[in-house]
């Protein structure tokens, strides 16, 4: 006989049958259920089977066709819900599906799978925090040992310390835990460690190849850590299993433009568009290409277009303000005074606004509700990233007794002979922008990006040493033996090499925390031009603490750490000219302003380059520009923006206290102390 009842004998055994047929051959189990369905026609099981098995056989639709009635019939039924959001995320109806994966885990919170499946819809539209609170949550579901509960509930709940603390006791004993190894990885890249998150997530992907979620973080994290041509092989392996994923899509889209494959970066941005229209976040990364790539008005409109579709966006509205040449309408101003007073606003979204709004009232010149917005924004940022002047005084007092002349004269010519690199260091909002498009509008120089690779070598040096305890890094760097820093010189080449589009003798790397490193750099690439770039203290103080940066400038928060940092960059560079005399050649902004030709005529001198009538028409340079004064550099010089800060001036006492002789002083440097 044909019929189920008989056969398999009852109606639970038939579906116990048609559930393993499910995983084994979904066709047969479509029969199965069919069979079913005949005999009990409407029985909710078996309707989730045969949607199941329809979606296995690839027949999206009919599944969508059988699971969505049943879930509106079946509304307590968590397993519905989920199996209707695997199908509507196959038909790339995302929204329908993240609102069936919510209403899941509304009915069952501690569903592993439905947490797994939000993560993966919540990244493909680019909502990359959602989408890590999903995976936190997932990890906390998915695992019965209690340590690793415990862990992935303070992962939720933010609480990195108590995390860290019971992940690594667990790894201790269970050193081959890769959901562990990865939720350990998720703390380090919060607290921006992205060293050890990769170092982690570089065990984890050779314990478990295809831990697809962990190679995706490892992608992320080498894209942060300025490393995106080791990215970018990772996230191709990614998108070879799913090609049409969008998160993966979105994050090859910015790992390319920080290659500086713009054109390309472009086109990713746009297929994912084509299909996922409705992303806001994926806009407002597409706008940032469209920025670089000199296409102003196309960046404004995709900024506007995730502006429309979430009007809490705070991050968008900064992007139009970090144009620098944009100015906001009444309407804008209106927009961002109601999202900050009606809606309850995210610490990230709330200080964005706050710095837009402070942007566009500086321009209708209301300076003092203007400065009051920076000093909420900047408040902000300062609790999420806190910062020690100190140490950074400490840094500096450390460098200069290491840093001697004897010392110098004594590793003279360890490092490469390369002659390739012009680095551009000092305080950002310098004028650092301004001088790499002068030297990048010269035939024999190319402009690249503010390199991390020097950092990073840094960061390298000091990690070596940590077992031995904290000896410091010029002491450090004092340990290294010559053929050490011939080797750092020759990785620090090829490092940089994936940045060079063309064939020109000569790349500037404009990093203007690469202050600090002078040492370095000269110890290691001894034949390489040095220019400081620097600005009266008031204007470039300022100008830091009105611009909020994405990352590594958590100094400028605060009026009184932004002025310390300044002396002790003017106090290192001072030391470094008395004991490396002639070294570094120095651009004064107000002087490139007051008379250009004159001092491009200088830098031109001190690189060894002929002068060339495009370095003064550098506004006419075509080239990508990435730094917050990408606009202004598109523009002839504006001499009326030097003095600008001084409308603020009322407000600078702790700056002025912070600074002391370095204010007294400028352009001169004070008579700071000798180190012992």
């Amino acid at each position: 006989m044909n019929s189920v009842s008989e056969p398999v004998g009852t109606l639970d055994v038939a579906l116990s049958h048609a559930a393993r047929l499910l995983e084994r051959d979904p066709r047969l189990a479509v029969e199965q259920a069919d069979e079913i369905l005949k005999a009990v026609p409407g029985h909710p099981h078996a309707r989730l089977i045969l949607g199941a098995a329809h979606r296995r056989c690839g027949h999206t639709q009919i599944a969508i066709e059988v699971l969505a009635p049943l879930a509106r019939e079946q509304q307590s039924s968590a397993p519905a819900h989920i199996e209707l959001a695997i199908a509507l995320g196959e038909a790339d109806r995302t929204t329908d599906a993240i609102g069936a994966l919510r209403r899941a885990l509304q009915l069952k919170p501690d569903s592993v799978d439905a947490w797994r499946l939000l993560a993966e819809q919540l990244d493909s539209i680019g909502d990359a925090d959602g989408a890590d609170r999903a995976r936190a949550a997932h990890i906390k579901a998915a695992t019965k040992d209690p340590r690793l509960m415990e862990a992935a509930a303070a992962l939720v709940d933010n609480n990195l310390p108590v995390a860290e603390m019971r992940l690594r006791t667990h790894i201790q004993s269970h050193p081959t835990d890769v959901a562990a190894l990865r939720m350990l990885a998720e703390v380090a890249g919060r607290l921006r460690r992205y060293a050890d998150a990769e170092a982690l997530l570089e065990t984890c992907l050779k314990l478990a190849p295809s831990f697809d979620a962990a190679r995706n973080n490892y992608a992320v994290v080498l894209n942060r850590l300025g490393k995106p041509a080791a990215a970018l092989p990772q996230i191709e392996r990614l998108l070879a299993k799913d090609p049409r994923n969008p998160g993966h899509r979105n994050l090859k889209a910015a790992i390319l433009a920080n290659l500086g494959d713009y054109a390309e970066s472009i086109e990713v941005y746009e297929a994912v568009l084509k299909e996922f229209p409705q992303q806001p976040k994926i806009w407002m990364s597409y706008g940032h290409s469209l920025k670089t790539a000199r296409r102003h008005a196309d960046s404004v409109t995709a900024y506007r277009r995730a502006i429309a579709m979430e009007s809490t966006l705070g991050e968008a509205y900064w992007s139009l303000a970090n144009l620098k040449t944009f100015r906001f309408s009444d309407g804008d101003v209106l927009a961002m005074r109601h999202a900050l007073a009606h809606y309850g606003l995210t610490d990230d979204d709330r200080l964005h606004f706050e710095f837009s709004l402070g942007k566009a009232l500086e321009d209708e010149g209301e300076h003092a509700e203007s400065f009051a917005h920076y000093v909420q924004g900047n408040a902000i940022r300062s609790r999420l990233q806190p910062y020690n002047a100190e140490d950074n005084t400490k840094f500096v007092r450390r460098a200069k007794a290491v840093f001697t002349a004897d010392f110098f004269a004594e590793r003279s010519g360890a490092g490469s002979p390369a002659t390739d690199p012009i680095f551009i260091v000092g305080m950002p909002r310098a004028g650092s922008t301004l001088i790499e498009q002068i030297l990048a509008s010269h035939s024999q120089v190319e402009g690249t990006m503010e390199l991390p690779d020097i950092p990073r070598i840094a960061l390298q040096i000091v990690r070596r040493h940590e077992r031995s305890g904290d000896i410091g890094f010029a002491q450090a760097v004092a340990e290294l033996p010559p053929e050490q820093l011939h080797a750092l010189g020759e990785q620090y080449l090829a490092d940089t090499r994936s940045q060079r589009k063309t064939s020109k003798p000569y790349f500037i790397d404009k990093m203007p925390n690469n202050c600090l490193d002078v040492g370095l750099i000269h110890l290691i690439l001894p034949n390489a031009k040095i220019i400081d770039a620097r600005r009266h203290p008031l204007g470039c103080c300022f100008s830091g603490f009105k611009q909020h940066f994405a990352r590594g400038q958590n100094f400028t928060y605060g009026l009184d750490d932004i002025g310390r940092y300044y002396r002790d960059y003017v106090e290192l560079m001072a030391h470094l000219d008395t004991v490396l005399p002639q070294r570094v050649h120095r651009v004064f902004y107000e002087a490139m302003i007051g008379d250009t030709e004159a001092q491009v005529r200088r830098l031109l001198d001190y690189c060894g380059l002929a002068f060339e009538e495009s370095c003064l028409r550098f506004y006419e340079n075509d080239r990508a520009v990435r730094t917050a004064s990408s606009e202004q550099v598109r523009q002839p010089i504006f001499r009326e923006g030097v003095d600008h800060w001084k409308q603020y001036e009322p407000w600078f006492g702790p700056l002025k206290e912070a600074l002391g002789p370095v204010l007294d002083r400028y352009p001169a440097a004070p008579d700071f102390p000798v180190s012992n």
